[in-house]
């Protein structure tokens, strides 16, 4: 049995309206499979859209209305959502870095995309001092038994290149590929005071576990509608208590740490923790 006191987060990503129909109906599915879990909110770190055009946007919105409408919502936007009309913008509402608050959880949304990329294949991120420093006074505005998540959408950590291109990009020295220049900073600084930093961009799940006083995992949500699932935690007091773990996987409670998530018997990928 879960935690009685527990909430729960659900971490979605790269859901890349506009990519295909198909793209979009796995979306709607993955959406009505969230409708049959208790879920407190359900965060998506980037890439909603594929072209960034404002149609993708109201596709989406469409889609998750009810999650939205409730307040179940949050959203950061990746370099995919910077092309086209450059949706980014009412993603965020023109701010690199803000907080929302939950009962008992502090969210640190920010924005890792490089303004007006121009190209869809400029795809890195970037932090700059002044994010850093933002993202330093909303940890800081953090009250001290909550649960505090990071949300952004570009890695922070080297992660392999997923594709023959972007290994070829790397060995010209390209940095589309590339882990965010700022990332080891932002883990310096974030660490030991979050306890969840969420990002997609790279397709594959998988994530990190640093150890410590209070111990900080990095999560890669991967593609979710590809996958056909998103990764769910519980939390109590302040901690982490379950998960990741596929949603409508069985929970134990409490977990002494953070573990892989073992594929299905329907195929789904492992997460594992590194």
């Amino acid at each position: 049995m879960l935690c009685v006191h527990a909430r729960s987060l659900v971490h979605l990503s790269d859901l890349h309206f506009g990519a295909g129909r198909r793209l979009e109906q796995r979306c709607a599915a993955l959406v009505g499979r969230l409708a049959t879990e208790r879920i407190d909110v359900v965060l998506v770190t980037g890439d909603v859209t594929e072209h960034g055009t404002a149609p993708e946007l109201d596709r989406f919105m469409t889609v998750f209305a009810d999650l939205a409408a409730a307040q179940r919502l949050v959203v950061v936007p990746g370099n995919h959502d910077r092309l086209g009309d450059d949706v980014a913008e009412l993603i965020t509402g023109g701010r690199r870095v803000r907080v929302e608050k939950r009962p008992g959880l502090h969210l640190v949304l920010v924005d890792s995309t490089r303004r007006y990329p121009g190209w869809s294949f400029v795809a890195h991120g970037e932090l700059t001092p002044d994010d850093l420093d933002a993202i330093d006074a909303a940890l800081d505005d953090a009250a001290p038994a909550a649960f505090v998540a990071v949300l952004m959408h570009h890695h922070p950590l080297p992660i392999p290149h997923e594709s023959r291109l972007e290994a070829i990009g790397a060995a010209l020295g390209l940095p589309f590929g590339d882990a965010l220049a700022a990332g080891g900073e932002l883990i310096a600084r974030i660490r030991g005071r979050c306890d969840l930093l969420l990002h997609g961009h790279r397709h594959r799940p998988q994530a990190h576990h640093l150890a410590g006083r209070r111990p900080l995992l990095i999560h890669n949500a991967g593609c979710s509608p590809a996958l056909g699932v998103g990764a769910r935690f519980d939390y109590a007091e302040g901690e982490l208590v379950a998960g990741p773990r596929w949603i409508g996987e069985p929970v134990v409670c409490p977990s002494a740490a953070p573990q892989p998530i073992p594929a299905t018997a329907a195929g789904q990928p492992a997460l594992g923790i590194r």
